[in-house]
């Protein structure tokens, strides 16, 4: 490659770049509006069930079960959005959800019923999100779909916070007026998805479909049985084993931390939004301020940085100084996810994203359960500072053996290249053009995600 060629792969992609490109503007709306409609609506139902049963037990199951669908087959239903056009599932999915939220902000429901309903909306999370991780490396190329990729987790982190307080705040007057919201975010995505994205076709063709298990087992075998996807995989899920616990103990570890149920009230509230504002910040620094190369090197490190960052836990810190350290682990996983999935996804042959994605997703969601159930058991029988300082030095030790294994560069661009030679055919409707060039043009894959010499195992 020349200099000048390596110029260009290197640039730095930019906020105004990313949203040039009128597919990622019309996937990010909607995504954006389903995101914050969905934590309004979860938020509210937890009241509506509590309010008609009286019940912590079941209000606390309408609030957990929507990551049922992840723990329990979300990489088979992932796979079904490898079968359709993207656009088809993600409009479909939209549709479905909008009717079922929307039957439940209209009709009285016993709660055995409603959390039935809401069940069968959460199974199209799985397909839904697949397709559009899927769909995002055809409409972004080199670095924009690393940026493309930081903003989408940013603004899911905002869509949180602002979600559940919007939803508690509306759900304090009337719970279904918030499900209605929910419903008609789902509209407009629906609206935004089917009129915004072009008609890509199926990744998998008729004639390369066996059955469902068979084509979810191959999504695992390529994620696993690939290094460079391994590796990256890997790494994930050590770091989600970690970031996690500040979050999920809060309630018990504010509860040691103030004398009067305000005190604890604060302390809750001050850790459990440190970790997001963390990453949102980190999302946008990393995103903004740093090279592709860099973030690219700064991977393994801030890896490293996640856990140890909750390390001082072990020394019984203040409310604010476990504030801290969870939004200095925010930070950490905001600077290494965005470039690690980017890789992750450029390293996947076409055809296979939606599956993998859905590995990588149940995989992160059994992680997380996982890091709360077992420091929830340690914490029963021991202080809390000290169940995570332990556990936390436990990850760094963890993720430290996890970096040894990281391929090399000339591994990483080998399995780049080649998978940038399994290239999509071109959408049915007209395409887009910019600069001259189709989105998705397999040299500026290629060429955009060649790693610098420097970075070695």
């Amino acid at each position: 490659m020349s200099d000048e060629a390596r110029a260009a792969a290197e640039r730095q992609a930019t906020f105004r770049e990313v949203f040039s490109q009128p597919e990622y503007r019309a996937v990010f709306l909607a995504s954006a509006l389903s995101w914050i409609g969905d934590y309004v609506a979860k938020a509210a139902v937890t009241v509506l069930v509590y309010d008609q049963t009286q019940s912590v037990a079941m209000s606390a199951a309408a609030f957990a079960i929507s990551y049922l669908p992840w723990l329990l087959g979300g990489p088979l239903l992932a796979t079904v959005a490898e079968r359709h056009p993207y656009r088809t599932v993600m409009v479909t999915a939209d549709l479905v959800r909008m009717v079922l939220i929307g039957s439940i902000a209209l009709i009285e429901m016993p709660a055995p019923l409603l959390l039935v309903v809401i069940f069968l909306c959460t199974l199209a999370n799985p397909p839904s999100q697949a397709a559009r991780s899927a769909l995002l490396p055809l409409i972004l190329t080199g670095d924009r779909l690393v940026v493309g990729l930081s903003v989408n987790l940013t603004t899911g982190q905002a869509a949180q916070v602002a979600g559940y307080l919007a939803g508690a705040a509306i759900a304090a007057v009337n719970p279904r007026l918030a499900l209605a919201i929910d419903a008609g975010t789902y509209a407009v995505s629906a609206v935004l998805i089917r009129f915004g994205v072009r008609a890509w076709p199926p990744a998998m063709t008729a004639a390369h479909r066996s059955h469902l298990l068979r084509e979810t087992a191959d999504g695992f075998r390529i994620v696993f049985g690939t290094p460079v996807l391994r590796a990256i995989a890997v790494l994930v899920f050590a770091a989600m084993l970690f970031a996690i616990v500040p979050e999920g103990l809060a309630a018990a570890w504010a509860a040691t931390l103030g004398a009067t149920e305000a005190e604890r009230g604060v302390s809750q509230g001050l850790i459990m939004a440190a970790s997001p504002a963390g990453y949102i910040i980190g999302g946008l620094v990393t995103a903004r301020l740093l090279r592709p190369d860099v973030r690219r090197a700064l991977i393994r490190p801030f890896a490293v940085l996640a856990p140890l960052s909750l390390v001082p836990a072990f020394f019984g810190p203040s409310a604010v100084g476990i504030a801290v350290m969870a939004a200095i682990c925010g930070f950490a996983v905001a600077g290494m996810m965005p470039a690690a999935n980017g890789l992750f996804v450029q390293a996947l042959p076409h055809g296979f994203r939606a599956r993998a994605f859905g590995v990588m997703q149940s995989g992160t969601q059994i992680m997380q359960g996982a890091a709360v159930l077992a420091t929830g058991v340690l914490a029963e029988h021991n202080p809390i500072p000290r169940v995570v300082g332990l556990w936390s030095m436990a990850g760094v030790v963890l993720i430290l053996l996890a970096v040894t294994q990281w391929p090399s560069t000339d591994r990483f661009n080998a399995t780049v290249a080649a998978a940038a030679r399994t290239q999509p055919p071109a959408p049915l409707d007209q395409p887009i053009r910019q600069n001259g060039a189709r989105q998705g043009d397999a040299h500026d894959v290629v060429e955009q995600v060649r790693l610098p010499g420097k970075i070695e195992r």
